[in-house]
């Protein structure tokens, strides 16, 4: 068995006042294994979405370690973790977070320039995912025009545009409704069975739960 991410002793907390911090992870250690999906459930507040943004590269922890395989992500200045993050992961948020001047296909396509691809390479890989997230006919709407399932498709796409080692998701059904989620759900299990890609999935939704190779369920800052 082998692990793509493991983290050690992880605490995480916020001030709540000046007097009063919030401790929202407490001692937490967790091992993503390679090429599962593996979802993080847990009550409101519990601190699921902290763990996945720091897993992701995209917060600090107060202390602990994140390493990704034999590296610590977090002895990295901001720039190199930055090209790492772009390098090596793929994060889709709850709200798809679209540049709205630009067209579904230039969404999708900005990361992989910014990683030093030219505009028809980029293009090109773009068009790929768009189709096979089930936009082809949608890769010159912008977001305005597109309905919020469209738009979390776009989003997972660009996520995947440069071919990530990991997929995290953080409530990627929270903004939908249930019929929207349901088709958001199957295009997960087949990006999983295609691409044989590694998910780490924080959710509320039972059905999205049900995909999963592994669930994790957090409390009280910690996995249970």
């Amino acid at each position: 068995m082998s692990y793509i991410i493991t983290a050690e002793n992880l605490f995480k907390s916020f001030s709540k006042s000046k007097s009063k911090k919030v401790e929202v992870l407490n001692d937490l250690s967790i091992k993503i294994e390679s090429n599962k999906s593996t979802m993080i459930v847990g009550a409101s507040g519990a601190g699921k979405s902290t763990l996945l943004h720091i897993l992701a590269g995209l917060d600090f922890p107060d202390s602990g370690i994140v390493k990704f395989k034999d590296e610590n992500v977090y002895e990295y200045d901001d720039k190199k973790l930055s090209e790492f993050r772009n390098n090596n992961f793929g994060v889709v948020f709850q709200f798809h977070h679209l540049l709205p001047e630009f067209t579904a296909i230039e969404n999708v396509a900005i990361p992989k320039m910014i990683n030093g691809a030219n505009q028809k390479q980029a293009f090109q890989k773009g068009e790929e995912l768009l189709k096979l997230v089930g936009l082809k006919e949608r890769t010159d709407h912008k977001p305005a025009e597109l309905s919020g399932g469209e738009a979390q498709r776009v989003a997972i796409a660009r996520a995947l545009i440069n071919e990530p080692q990991i997929l995290f998701a953080d409530e990627p059904t929270g903004n939908l409704d249930s019929k929207t989620s349901s088709s958001i759900h199957e295009l997960f299990e087949e990006l999983k069975e295609k691409l044989k890609i590694t998910m780490l999935i924080v959710t509320h939704n039972a059905e999205l739960v049900k995909l999963a190779d592994k669930v994790l369920e957090m409390k009280d800052g910690k996995i249970g």
